[in-house]
């Protein structure tokens, strides 16, 4: 069973799709990193694993 698991997360603000329907599967023990340019939605993916924010979808 997976310590996390995301499927097909959405989340805008506004007219600017931070997430398009991103998925990923963490298995427990793994070790995850967010590596990206700004605007890639780095932060917003933590802030919803994190409860902070709610996805539109997913």
């Amino acid at each position: 069973m997976p310590a996390i698991s995301v499927e097909n997360i959405r989340f805008s603000y506004g007219k600017l799709e931070a997430l398009k329907g991103i998925s990923f599967t963490v298995a427990p023990g793994e070790v995850l990193g967010f590596l990206g340019p700004n605007g890639a939605g780095k932060s917003t993916t933590i802030k919803i694993l994190t409860g902070q924010l709610t996805p539109q979808a997913g």
